[in-house]
């Protein structure tokens, strides 16, 4: 074994801010502390009753013990289009459009391996989810990091791209709501890279887990149950030309530990996708698309539940911060706040993080984990009751 050797594509996977951090909390534990951990966002709230009781009742039923192929989610497929038509507006094709998704990770981290070749570029965000970054790895792509700056509402500035990266690009991959700094994107951003793409023969990939996790307020002052917020990039694209969309239903419907989404959108790049898919696994058990479908069909009561108890936790937490003197801007979507730190750790995120874990208990992310543009930041995940994230903020007073 000691001979082994292993592929040079595992090099850039080696850093990876939510492992470290593991480290970081395993080492805080051991050493007594009692921890707060705010470093992962896991939605610690429950699946509705609904959901769990169509895949209970799944359970009990042998057909649907076996493997499950394609032609067997078509009722998911079916229930996936209409919510997409319902939410915004757009007509969906089951057959061709829809693919169930072991999260949408999974459709981040393998449709590189369907368009890159080695040596293509992916243009990502920076800061962005390290799984984006992940999946170009895997297939020997090249990044090419879009920074994202607060002076640009943290939207990419696709001119500041050099010619001769844009030419050899063949993904180019956006997430709004963003993870980690919480902005949102209007519709006409989502048009503007729609044109940047169809001119440059770019696949656009829209990773889109918090549809539903926005702190605005419809016209009617409500905040509303079917319609989003928050814009998908198939409105700027309903004739699905050169994107795709990747859903999750870990955010909106606490369904995480489930693992189910799916992508949605261009019919070629989900049959390549589907390629990939199918020489990797077969599908999710029958019944975790039961509860899926239950909870896109279902009561849609839990998600503004949801919104709702998170739009108190960062009220409470965004309070107390500024109770101790440390102002961030109130975010408008996600569970998250991207704090910008104070001196001296202004350039050192990842020393920030391991010590407040040490001497504290409180875990949190650091930004350069995020990417290079994410230095200077961290980001909490409001995963506990407000009573818990107030206790982390006086703690974090103590340490600073």
């Amino acid at each position: 074994m000691t001979n082994m050797q292993f592929s040079q594509r595992l090099q850039p996977l080696q850093f990876n801010v939510f492992a470290d951090m593991d480290k970081a909390k395993s080492l805080a534990l051991a050493a007594g502390k009692d921890l707060i951990d705010l470093s992962l966002g896991s939605s610690d709230l429950p699946a509705e009753a609904h959901v769990i009781e169509a895949i209970a009742k799944s359970l009990h039923d042998p057909s649907t013990h076996g493997y499950l192929l394609f032609n067997g989610t078509r009722d998911f497929r079916q229930a996936a289009a209409n919510w997409y038509e319902q939410k915004f507006g757009v007509k969906v094709d089951p057959e061709t459009e829809v693919l169930p998704l072991i999260g949408s990770q999974e459709g981040t981290a393998h449709l590189p391996l369907a368009l890159l070749n080695p040596g293509d570029f992916a243009l990502l965000l920076d800061p962005g989810y390290p799984s984006h970054a992940g999946g170009v790895y895997l297939a020997s792509g090249q990044i090419y990091p879009m920074p994202l700056k607060a002076e640009n509402d943290f939207l990419p500035v696709f001119a500041d791209i050099p010619a001769a990266v844009v030419e050899q690009s063949r993904m180019m991959v956006l997430s709004y709501p963003h993870n980690p700094t919480s902005a949102i994107a209007p519709l006409s951003f989502f048009k503007e890279a729609v044109a940047f793409c169809q001119e440059h023969n770019i696949a656009l990939v829209h990773d889109f887990p918090y549809v539903d996790l926005v702190f605005a307020e419809s016209e009617n002052g409500e905040q509303s149950l079917t319609r989003s917020l928050a814009p998908s990039i198939l409105q700027a694209d309903p004739e699905k030309s050169v994107s795709i969309e990747f859903f999750t239903l870990s955010k909106s419907y606490n369904m995480g530990g489930f693992r189910i989404g799916y992508a949605i959108g261009n019919a070629q790049l989900i049959q390549a996708l589907r390629q990939i898919k199918a020489a990797v696994d077969f599908n999710q058990y029958r019944g975790i698309l039961n509860g899926a479908i239950a909870a896109l069909t279902g009561p849609q009561a839990g998600v503004q539940s949801a919104v709702s108890t998170f739009r108190q936790r960062r009220d409470a937490f965004i309070d107390a911060l500024h109770r101790i003197g440390w102002y961030v801007p109130m975010p408008k979507a996600t569970m998250y706040i991207w704090a910008k730190l104070p001196a001296p750790w202004s350039q050192n995120s990842i020393q920030f993080c391991t010590q407040l874990v040490k001497q504290t208990g409180v875990a949190a992310s650091p930004g350069a984990g995020f990417g290079k543009s994410g230095e200077g930041y961290v980001r909490f995940a409001l995963v506990h009751e407000p009573r818990i994230l107030e206790t982390a903020v006086e703690r974090i007073s103590s340490f600073l």
